[in-house]
């Protein structure tokens, strides 16, 4: 457990676990510590490295503006600054794109990629979730005083009374447009898409995410060589919020990660 300085960002890591590297991204508003409950199935087979991003947990906020393409490079110039290179990825919601945008900005870094509760574009969030984070700011931040996100906070970060300037970058991240699609089509590497079956993604997203990556465009046939490498899992009865907590998802992320990802044969 230890701070980096990479690209003007006192950046933290935690490393957890043996074997091949995994690197773990989290969601708005969290911490290495949202992994907790994935560490111990993780840990039994990889060297899991998690990192706390640009202005969360343990990493102090910097004179930047919130972008997934410089988180992404702060995680590219992090690996390489630790000696890797090449690693699995797995980032969730923010993370999610944070992990997809390292995935696009540098070509042979990532391995294999595993994607939970993301889109590849704004408009596959719900509506109602996308008003939400168009109303995030910081008085939205001091009304979140208290909650389990904003004690884990105060806990761990070096200036906790950045809390409300966090809510602000963060709903000015939120409010700008993006679309990866035509990016994602492009990428070639295994990617696993894992979502929750009442997500805050549309699960009409979920089926055009999967398609992009040349999933779910035909019968794979009795031997399943018609199949891509892509995967998509759809986990029943969990949301976006509780996702991280279930056992269903190292369930689902660790035989991807240990078997061969690549069509049949």
């Amino acid at each position: 457990m230890s701070y980096a300085e990479v690209n003007g960002l006192r950046i933290w890591y935690e490393w957890h676990g043996a074997g091949r590297p995994l690197v773990l991204l989290h969601g708005g508003f969290g911490s290495t510590e949202t992994f907790a409950p994935l560490l111990p199935a993780l840990t039994e087979r990889r060297n899991v490295l998690a990192v706390d991003l640009q202005g969360h947990g343990r990493t102090a906020d910097v004179d930047r503006p919130l972008r997934y393409e410089s988180l992404a490079d702060d995680v590219a110039a992090l690996t390489t600054q630790l000696g890797l290179t090449e690693v699995d990825v797995l980032g969730y919601s923010l993370g999610g794109g944070v992990a997809l945008r390292t995935t696009i900005q540098y070509p042979g870094l990532v391995n294999r990629l595993v994607v939970v509760s993301a889109p590849c574009r704004r408009q596959g969030w719900y509506p109602e979730t996308l008003a939400a984070m168009a109303r995030q700011d910081e008085a939205v931040g001091e009304r979140m005083r208290g909650t389990p996100a904003h004690r884990r906070y105060h806990r761990v970060a070096p200036r906790p009374a950045d809390w409300p300037r966090l809510w602000a970058k963060s709903g000015e991240l939120l409010r700008r447009d993006y679309d990866w699609s035509a990016e994602v089509a492009a990428l070639v590497l295994p990617i696993l898409l894992v979502f929750a079956d009442a997500d805050s993604v549309t699960t009409a997203h979920m089926a055009e995410f999967f398609g992009l990556l040349g999933g779910g465009h035909r019968d794979a046939g009795w031997d399943g060589t018609g199949r891509s490498a892509a995967r998509l899992a759809v986990l029943p009865g969990l949301t976006h919020y509780d996702i991280l907590s279930s056992p269903a998802l190292p369930a689902a992320v660790l035989p991807f990660l240990t078997h061969p990802a690549g069509p049949p044969g």
